[in-house]
């Protein structure tokens, strides 16, 4: 996790925030799984499984990105072993990528799907991501999809660019498969 003091997630149908990060080098301890978690501290380097389950091992370069980008909690989630993936543009209030942060195998197939929400939208990565992926131009139809393979391992970084100063980022780790 990057030193930023915290972030909150929203555990779902509670309106309950739990604070992830650590003050001044003070390590967390695991939860109560009450959130549905094990409740463990995540240490135990556990299977992520390729279920695109939420891990809070995220790359600093993608947390740093996206510290100020929607629909971002601070988690990567995990879709290592997938052939595709989806990623929705236009989700929450119709401004976000959701998820906003995943780890794919090299070799993936990344499918955008617009939802028709928050007017038109592209997707383009951004200097010094890996690759070089555009959209082209933005679009408001739900039901568009924009598909892109990432062959390169590394860091992928990626923006609407019509609504980039918003927050409508999202970052992409491909890892060896």
């Amino acid at each position: 996790m990057s030193d930023k003091l915290s972030r909150r997630r929203y555990v779902a149908g509670t309106g309950a925030a739990l604070a992830l990060g650590t003050i001044a080098g003070c390590s967390g301890g695991g939860g109560d799984g009450s959130d549905g978690s094990d409740g463990g501290d995540g240490s135990d380097g556990g299977d992520s499984g390729g279920s695109g389950e939420a891990r809070d091992d995220v790359p600093s370069e993608i947390d740093d990105y996206l510290a100020d980008a929607r629909m971002y909690d601070g988690t990567i989630a995990d879709y290592t072993g997938q052939d595709q993936v989806t990623v929705s543009v236009g989700a929450g209030e119709g401004l976000a990528f959701d998820p906003a942060a995943i780890r794919i195998t090299s070799s993936t197939t990344v499918v955008w799907e617009w939802t028709g929400e928050g007017g038109a939208h592209n997707v383009a990565s951004v200097e010094g991501s890996e690759s070089d992926f555009d959209s082209g131009s933005a679009v408001s139809e739900e039901g568009t999809t924009f598909e892109q393979s990432f062959d390169n391992t590394g860091i992928q970084l990626y923006k609407c660019t019509p609504h980039e100063g918003v927050g409508m980022l999202g970052g992409i780790e491909v890892v060896e498969s």
